[in-house]
């Protein structure tokens, strides 16, 4: 990882992506769908600010350890959130 700085921006890209795609969702389905994908959208939001409080911790021991932490959790939040989405869109 170069910076946390890209790091964040990287954060906010995916989870930028996802809202989109939620919002595309919301406006090619019917208001069921739509409350789905509100909470989809809420999910992300979430998602983003818990890994950007974990991103600003200072009192670290091991930053790259904390780093990989972020990153797999990311990962893994960012799968859930787009099977979610992929059911809405099927």
């Amino acid at each position: 990882m170069a910076s946390v700085k890209n790091f964040k921006k990287d954060i906010n890209n995916v989870l930028s992506n996802i809202i989109e795609e939620c919002y595309v969702c919301q406006l090619n389905n019917d208001d069921k769908i739509s409350e789905k994908a509100e909470k989809i959208i809420d999910e992300s939001i979430v998602v983003f600010d818990d890994l950007i409080v974990k991103l600003n911790q200072k009192d670290v021991d091991n930053k790259k350890k904390h780093f990989q932490s972020i990153h797999k959790d990311l990962k893994e939040k960012t799968e859930k959130l787009l099977s979610k989405l992929k059911k809405l869109q099927a």
